[in-house]
Order: structure tokens, then sequence, then C-alpha cells
């Protein structure tokens, strides 16, 4: 370890000696500053310190040959200044380099973790594949900040609705949550925090009629897919979610109580479903592909269908009723126990909804099917207590 008044004709020609692994330079003028030059001629500035522990610590500050002299003195007086004030930087600049990348955490962290615990996982990895990665994945997890996900939501609300914007700033603020629970290195603060919702417009009410699901089901005898017949009339006969329908299984049916077992909703717990006479006779007549648990399995290869959307869109499409999606079919299962005279609790019950406020959004239904009870019963009176006007109307 030589000291010595370094200056830029000797930086230029120090030499590391033969069979010497390096050489170290010290600098007498600034404090710290050492030049360490390699056998292959690499010459590298470090600075060299103690912090508040008393270890020895070196940090590097800049290749030899990218900045001069009077600059790495600079540098190391920057550092010196940031040393007297408790700080050490080069377990700071470590600290650094143990942040990953958006992608990283997305495919290291994040994916293993949800595939364990969301059954809609895969709909976390489309979006973040989609519309997150091609953005932010080269970046770092602590340069994610609110003006960017402002700027991430703003340019997602150009060609998606508000609904599908949602769906990606709640996903981002859960990813963002686990990153500070597990202490993800870097992340300090969640950038969605304060981020509100934004106003969904986009939903719809579509409800089957009885003559509209006759036209469908005639469709769907037609489909080149053989299991359609039986899946889709599975969901309008239980109000089930799609997924649910195309991944039951038989262990889970129980015949003689008609009740159907679905081991994980989309609330994350298990949940039952009354079967009613006519999805017993359903299921009675679905074709068993021999040692398959599975319920709707596809034919080829024995496993659940990942999509039947090409299948479906054929059908509906033939049907004429191409503004009719699958989850519409719920929503129509609903619909036909709230005109039946089902209470919203029964409702509720029966399509497991976790929360009130979900089946409320048939409470409309509710209300038009009493005002008819109503009117059933003011019509059974005739025209005894009927006012004035009403009679010289109906004369």
């Amino acid at each position: 370890m030589a000291k010595i008044t370094l200056t830029p004709q000797l930086v230029k020609n120090a030499m590391c000696p033969a069979g010497k692994p390096k050489l170290d330079l010290f600098d007498t003028e600034t404090r710290g500053l050492l030049l360490s030059v390699s056998p292959t001629g690499r010459k590298t500035y470090y600075l060299r310190f103690q912090n508040e522990r008393g270890r020895t610590r070196q940090l590097r500050l800049a290749d030899g040959n990218d900045v001069s002299l009077a600059q790495a003195r600079t540098l190391a007086e920057k550092y010196r200044n940031r040393i007297a004030m408790g700080e050490d930087p080069a377990e700071t600049k470590a600290a650094m380099r143990q942040v990953p990348t958006v992608s990283d955490f997305i495919r290291e962290q994040y994916l293993p973790f949800v595939k364990n615990y969301k059954r809609s996982w895969k709909c976390d990895e489309g979006l973040l594949r989609n519309h997150v990665e091609p953005v932010w994945g080269k970046r770092y997890m602590d340069q994610i900040a609110k003006h960017d996900v402002i700027a991430l939501i703003t340019k997602q609300r150009h060609t998606h609705k508000p609904g599908s914007c949602n769906r990606l700033l709640i996903l981002l603020r859960y990813m963002f949550n686990l990153a500070l629970r597990w202490e993800v290195p870097g992340v300090k603060a969640n950038p969605t925090a304060g981020f509100p919702l934004l106003e969904e417009n986009n939903k719809r009410e579509r409800y089957l009629s009885r003559e509209e699901a006759a036209v469908l089901y005639d469709q769907l005898n037609r489909s080149e897919n053989p299991m359609l017949k039986y899946i889709v009339p599975m969901l309008l006969l239980t109000g089930a979610r799609r997924r649910e329908v195309m991944d039951a299984r038989w262990d889970d049916v129980d015949f003689q109580r008609r009740l159907w077992r679905i081991p994980v909703s989309k609330g994350g717990k298990a949940r039952h479903v009354p079967l009613s006479d006519g999805a017993i006779r359903l299921l009675e007549q679905v074709p068993r592909l021999p040692d398959c648990c599975w319920i709707f399995p596809n034919p080829k290869t024995g496993k659940p269908f990942v999509s039947i959307f090409y299948a479906w869109n054929t059908a509906r499409k033939h049907a004429g009723l191409a503004d009719v999606r699958i989850h519409d079919l719920r929503h129509s299962f609903a619909s036909f126990l709230i005109n039946a005279g089902r209470s919203l609790y029964e409702v509720q019950k029966i399509l497991g909804h976790t929360q009130v406020k979900t089946t409320q959004r048939y409470s409309h239904l509710a209300h038009e099917t009493l005002v008819d009870a109503a009117n059933a019963a003011v019509n059974s009176l005739g025209a005894v207590f009927a006012p004035p006007a009403l009679l010289e109307a109906s004369a």
C-alpha cells in the first residue's frame, strides 16, 4: 500500500508490477482516495473509509479512463461529506444492487406466490405481461412513482373501459402491498396509494328471455364442440361461474342430497350449489369418459377446456345473440330466481355472493316482481275500489 500525491501524469503512467495481483496508490491530497491498477492495466478509483460501526469499507467511484483525477477527487469529497453525516454509501450502493426490476419481481416473486393462492392468477399474468411489463419491465421497483401509475392508467383509458382500468389498478395495488409486506429492497411505499378507482359506467344488464334461451339451446346442439350443449345449460341452470363449471368434478356432486360442492370459489372458500331437477337431469345425460374425474372434459385431452370461447361465440352469433356474454347466463339465472318470487337473500346464497351489495344489482328486478304481485292483488278485487278515472278508462 503506497501513499503518494497523485498527479495526472502519474495516473497515466501507473502500471502494476509483474507478479502482483494489483497496485494500490493512496492519494495524500484527498483522504481515502486510492487508484487501483490491475495487471491488465485497468485503472479504477475507490474511496476507502470507516463507517459509524468502525468497519473499513471500500466504495468504487469510477473507471480511471472515464473521469479525470480532479473529477475523482471531487467525487471522493462528495461521498466523504455524506459519510460525515452518518451515511454508509457502500452499504447504500450494495442495497441498490438488491433492488429487483419490475419484471424480475413479477416473474420470480409475485407470480410464483399467487399461483398457490389465486384461481385467477392467469388473468394477473396476462394483465402484467400485456400492460405492465412492456412499460415498466426493465425499470427497478424503487423507480415506480405515483406519476408513473397516473401515466399508465391514463394510457389505458384511451383503449379500455373504466372497469378494465380498475382491475389493473387493483392488481398493481395488491402487488406493491405484497412487495411492502415482503420488505422487497427499495420498495418504501405503494405508488398506487390514494389513487381512486375510476367510476364505472360500463356495467350492463343483459338477461336471456325464455324464447332466447330456447333459440340458444338449439344452436348449442349444433355446435362442433360436443360438450358445449352441456356446459352452457349447466351455467344457466345453476348460476355458477364459467370456470367453476368447466373445472367441476364428479366427486363433488352429491346426487342423493342434490348438492354440488365447489372446492374453491371466487371468494377463496368452498361453497355449495343446490341442484334443481333440470340440473340433475342434465348431469345424468353428460357422457362420462373412462377413468376421468372431470364432468365436462375436453374429449381430446381428458382435461378441462382451457377456453370454449370459439364454440360459444359461434353458437351465440348463429342464435342472433351476439351481445350475450357467458357471464350473462349467471345474471339470467338470478333474474329467473327473482321473477319466480325468490328473495335477494336466497339469490345471494345460491350465487355465492360474499357481499350483499353484489346481489343488490338485482334489486330492481325484485321490485318489479313485487309490483306485479301488487297488481295481481288489485286485479283480483276487480273494480270494487278502483278510482272513477280508471272506471271511465275501462268503460
